[in-house]
């Protein structure tokens, strides 16, 4: 389905955000703007915007069941590698991204949605942004100001790493239009942009934008130091998370420049540096946290859905009230929750683990009891369902249950579609650690992962690999595992060209419809920016993304 396209703008504090987003402010109740900035309730309430934004469901008002806010956009990234699936049929609205069909070009809804989702985060940092005077010395105040440069930086990493250009054996970084665009992330608007400035914005390349992002998280470092109070809720970033985000970035950032990842800039010491830096915000992040446990993992009342859990470092919230819970339809619940009796996975979307990757799970490390067993294997009777009887009669091997619905209650949507939403856990910060140790001395990251496996997942775990690339890879492996389901996996396919397999014997994607098979990273990896955002802003025209569609034929059984 084509969009019609209006001059679109996102207005955020009388400055203009993105071009190609709908005219728009928050409801203040007739109050202006500096008024808003005298209240403390008021200023509370612009914060919260930032996660309450996560929520909103059908923002486009088109009625696509892929519509649901900042989880729907991580699931976007799961479907496009070969960890996560469902079956390809008519209830399933991910089939746009897993089998790159037309609608990921220019002229789409489906790309329309992406680009404005993004783009309204970024307009709800900015008014949190530009609320708070940055030289307060009120303790609450400087948490809420850090966790907005935070939760802007985090927007950002995300929405840069999903469109900025990278190398792939199949589409040239030179367009249609005669530009090399191979590097470039997305225009960069803060609370400052004017709408003139916007008419003219350009894509910036990666080492403008983790400038930027760096600048955003160094604040909120500096913010949340000291004389900082604690946040209310997980639901808004802390210390902790501001130095999570930093280990991401400079990951990102480490091997944009690493020769042995296909990058458009070579520099080793730029590589190196990274990696370095990486290692050290990702072992300040684990302060305060301990891994999930066992009991907590495979939990059917409160297994990956509870704020509280003691690995998590950041989540999104459902409240009841939460338009999105109200649907019953267009939540994590309904997509995720292989185990509700309503809802789009029970309707035949059901969610499954890739059987390559399922396969690669130690039958001794608990977390392979989230996913249902083939028939004989001897984890088959040790995977807890909260309704046997509703598994046998519908479940298949590889179908997840890491995913519960809220209280376990699999009937009564109003319960069920309360849940959280896992945004960042302390498991990622142990496993950046590794790798980026791995980067310079193998031996070093594999100590680093076989003591995190041996404490918090098997004690008989061993890492055999001993070459950097190896190591690696077995780090990588263990991540995609722990991480299955929460929208990261993509960002490391992406950033180190690995490649994604879906063709092969016991797979269990869609033969003919999903069974790509990549060498190195694909891609449909490289997002396509929506074609109104050219119209309206002379700095992107001619410099948008080739489409992927079509250049990928899926291979028949």
């Amino acid at each position: 389905m084509k969009t019609s396209y209006i001059t679109l703008i996102v207005a955020a504090l009388g400055a203009s955000a993105l071009t190609s987003c709908v005219e728009e402010v928050f409801p203040t109740s007739g109050m202006v703007q500096s008024q808003l900035e005298g209240s403390p309730k008021a200023t509370e309430a612009i914060v919260m915007g930032m996660p309450a934004y996560l929520n909103v469901a059908d923002v486009m008002n088109a009625d696509q069941a892929y519509d649901w806010g900042n989880p729907a956009l991580m699931h976007v990234r799961d479907v496009m590698t070969e960890d996560l699936c469902a079956p390809n049929i008519g209830y399933n609205w991910f089939t746009t991204w897993s089998s790159v069909r037309v609608s990921v070009g220019e002229q789409y809804m489906a790309t329309q949605w992406i680009w404005y989702s993004y783009s309204k985060q970024v307009q709800t940092t900015n008014q949190a942004v530009a609320a708070i005077d940055p030289e307060t010395t009120d303790p609450t105040l400087r948490a809420y100001l850090g966790a907005a440069h935070a939760f802007r930086a985090s927007v950002y990493m995300d929405w840069a790493r999903m469109y900025e250009f990278m190398p792939n054996d199949v589409v040239s970084g030179v367009n249609g239009d005669g530009n090399n665009v191979t590097g470039y992330t997305v225009p960069i608007v803060t609370e400052k942009t004017t709408e003139e400035d916007s008419r003219d914005n350009p894509r910036r390349t990666h080492a403008e934008m983790v400038e930027f992002i760096k600048s955003d998280l160094e604040k909120a470092i500096e913010l949340m130091s000291s004389n900082c109070a604690a946040r209310p809720s997980k639901i808004l970033p802390d210390l902790s998370v501001a130095y999570g985000l930093m280990a991401r970035l400079n990951m990102w950032d480490a091997s944009f420049y690493d020769v042995a990842y296909n990058v458009p800039e070579q520099d080793a010491a730029k590589a190196a540096a990274g990696y370095a830096e990486a290692l050290k915000y990702a072992q300040l992040a684990t302060a305060g946290y301990t891994p999930t446990t066992e009991d907590q993992w495979l939990s059917t009342a409160t297994g990956f859905n509870d704020l509280s859990t003691p690995s998590w470092m950041w989540g999104q919230q459902y409240v009841t009230e939460d338009d999105a819970v109200q649907t019953a339809l267009l939540n994590w619940t309904s997509w995720m929750c292989n185990e509700t009796t309503f809802g789009y996975a029970s309707a035949g979307v059901w969610l499954q683990i890739g059987a390559s990757l399922y396969n690669q799970i130690n039958d001794r490390d608990f977390r392979k009891l989230t996913f249902v067993a083939p028939n004989g294997s001897s984890l088959e009777s040790r995977v807890p369902f909260i309704s046997e009887e509703f598994a046998k009669e519908n479940f298949e091997p590889y179908y997840s249950v890491k995913f519960r619905p809220g209280s376990g209650v699999t009937t009564d949507y109003k319960t069920s579609c309360v849940v959280a939403i896992p945004l960042m856990r302390v498991e990622e910060m142990y496993l950046i650690a590794a790798e980026a140790a791995a980067h310079a001395n193998p031996a070093e990251g594999a100590s680093l992962l076989e003591n995190f496996m041996k404490t918090y997942r098997f004690n008989t775990y061993k890492c055999y690999a001993t070459q950097m690339d190896d190591v690696i890879n077995e780090i990588i492996l263990q991540k995609r595992i722990e991480l299955w389901g929460e929208g990261q996996t993509f960002f490391d396919v992406k950033r180190l060209n690995m490649s994604v397999t879906r063709a092969y014997n016991g797979t269990n994607f869609n033969w003919g419809a999903d069974t790509y098979n990549t060498n190195g990273r694909p891609a449909w990896m490289n997002f396509v920016i929506i074609v109104s955002e050219g119209d309206n802003n002379a700095g992107v025209r001619g410099w948008n993304n080739p489409n992927p569609y079509g250049a990928y034929k899926p291979i028949d059984e």
